[in-house]
């Protein structure tokens, strides 16, 4: 392709970022493209199986860096295909959080009071909702027993989920296939493709450059439908404004790729990553423990071993989400379902005697994963990740046909996120081994680094130009009409999950490039209402665009 195109938006990437911008956009008047580097699915192609094209290696961007890896959505809809649909809204005292800047890293425009509307209207639009405790699946059920008998409290985890549709398979990390799940494929998306927007999967963008009258070029390569390192025909798209919404991984590496053509970018851009303070702990489960101690039992005599049945994360304690502790001893845990594969390789033996994550004693714990539980640990990090020169295409290297690759993110934990890690540890191994309940171990670090699926603060927005690359509407800094929406654009981490908040955060965004637009000339408007996903789930989505 040699002939450029124009429009008046070009939004990079299609997930929470990019669709609430889409959607917007193109319902208030303006011509949108989404431009999307993976592969566009609907319910049935959601394959239960882990095989080389299926859906889970189609749809998965897995990449490796320098001490942190990175597991993120490749498809359109972003993250919410892959996401566990839990959606908290984060506590009140993150929007204070200093961090080691010794200053509050939140611009003083936004706190949880002023983002709270915006928090409302993405909760309208998926919907997200309490889970009821007499749909809390086993592993969640086994979860809650063990926190109180511990002492402690546990919570159902809101969540965009329909609970009469879900089967409790577990695969929705890979695709629901029934719809059960309110992915961006529900609400948001095909509202877009209603007013208009064009959403283009297979497109990989590479760079933006700037025109004469103000507006950028988007340049971006057409993705192989099998081999994802293989690039095809080269295209441009010109646009008044450009949505970056690549992701945290993803979004920074685009605009230092850009460098050449567009100028220097804000000191920010690339720095100050947050992987969420992130952390993995694997429990084994005595079943006769189980049934003696929290008294359990459940169809056909036995405990619990039913690792498998359910669905993502259903039960969270939130006992250290308390804003008078200090900074970096504040986390979450869930109960989290981590399937075969890369949750099996990554789990360690408890009290080894030989090798923790290989050999003899791995095997024999393998025979157990039913009467497995994973806790996922949400804490406060240090923003210390880096990324280096970008990759020749795309953010990643690519190692394999799919999935898989190596890019430019440097990792070093500071004693700050360590000392997180290390008492969410402590806190964890206290509530699971009690009286004998269970073995717990941390997963290792020493074959991806420490690693995270909510990659955070790339980009981030703040008052301070010395530390954010976007100011508090999200515009970068120095490159009027380029906006960031994504996760890239939260400051820091937020100790839950971030989903609702990178979907508030562009929620809020949306007035302000509403405006940028109408001074570029565009005829553009605000205040569509939120998508009905509801009605769009019972009715079935059609691939559009």
């Amino acid at each position: 392709m040699t002939a450029t195109e124009s429009t008046d938006v070009v939004v990079i990437g299609s997930g929470f970022g990019g669709a609430i911008a889409a959607y917007h956009l193109a319902a208030g008047g303006a011509r949108v493209v989404v431009l999307e580097r993976g592969p566009w699915l609907t319910a049935e192609e959601f394959d239960h199986d882990f095989l080389l094209g299926s859906s889970y290696t189609r749809i998965f961007d897995f990449v490796i860096g320098d001490g942190m890896s990175v597991l993120g959505g490749n498809c359109v809809g972003g993250g919410s295909v892959v996401f566990f649909a839990t959606m908290p809204r984060a506590p009140r005292f993150v929007f204070e959080r200093r961090g080691s800047i010794g200053r509050r890293l939140w611009p003083a425009a936004i706190s949880r009071d002023t983002l709270d509307p915006w928090y409302d209207r993405v909760a309208e639009a998926l919907p997200v909702r309490p889970t009821p405790w007499e749909r809390v699946p086993y592993a969640g059920g086994l979860f809650a027993a063990a926190c109180a008998h511990a002492g402690h409290t546990a919570n159902p985890a809101p969540s965009a989920i329909d609970l009469d549709e879900c089967t409790n398979c577990n695969w929705m990390i890979a695709g629901c296939r029934f719809d059960a799940k309110r992915s961006l494929l529900l609400n948001y998306l095909p509202a877009a493709i209603a007013h208009g927007a064009e959403i283009r999967p297979k497109h990989e963008v590479q760079s933006l450059s700037r025109n004469d009258d103000g507006g950028y070029r988007v340049h971006y390569r057409l993705v192989d439908d099998l081999d994802y390192r293989v690039l095809h025909d080269s295209g441009a798209i010109d646009a008044k404004i450009v949505v970056l919404a690549a992701g945290a991984g993803a979004t920074p590496v685009i605009l230092r790729r850009s460098e050449p053509q567009l100028g220097p970018m804000p000191y920010a851009v690339g720095r100050y990553f947050s992987g969420n303070g992130e952390r993995l702990n694997t429990a084994v489960f005595d079943e006769d423990r189980v049934r003696e101690v929290l008294g359990l039992t459940r169809d056909g005599g036995q405990a619990y071993a039913a690792y498998q049945i359910g669905r993502g994360p259903t039960v969270t304690n939130w006992d250290w989400l308390d804003g008078s502790l200090p900074e970096y001893e504040r986390f979450s845990l869930e109960q989290l379902y981590f399937p075969p594969g890369l949750g099996t390789i990554l789990a360690q033996v408890p009290d080894a005697t030989g090798p923790t994550w290989f050999g003899v004693q791995k095997k024999e714990m393998l025979l157990r994963w039913q009467s497995w539980l994973t806790i996922f640990t949400m804490s406060e990090d240090d923003n210390e990740g880096v990324f280096g020169p970008p990759p020749e295409t795309g953010n990643a290297h690519r190692l394999s046909q799919q999935m898989l690759g190596n890019g430019p993110l440097r990792y070093r934990p500071t004693a700050n996120t360590l000392r997180g890690w290390s008492l969410s540890d402590a806190a964890v191994k206290d509530i699971l081994e009690r009286d004998g309940l269970a073995r717990v171990m941390p997963w290792t670090n020493d074959l991806v680094g420490a690693y995270t699926v909510h990659p955070l603060a790339s980009c981030r927005i703040g008052d301070d130009p010395a530390t954010s690359a976007l100011d508090d509407g999200h515009e970068l800094r120095g490159h009027p009409g380029i906006f960031v929406t994504d996760g890239s654009a939260v400051p820091c981490a937020l100790t839950v999950n971030p989903a609702m908040t990178i979907a508030a955060l562009a929620e809020r965004a949306m007035p302000g490039i509403v405006r940028a637009l109408q001074e570029r000339g565009v005829p553009v408007r605000y205040g569509a209402p939120s998508p009905d996903g509801e009605t769009a789930a019972r009715r079935g989505v059609a691939r559009a665009g």
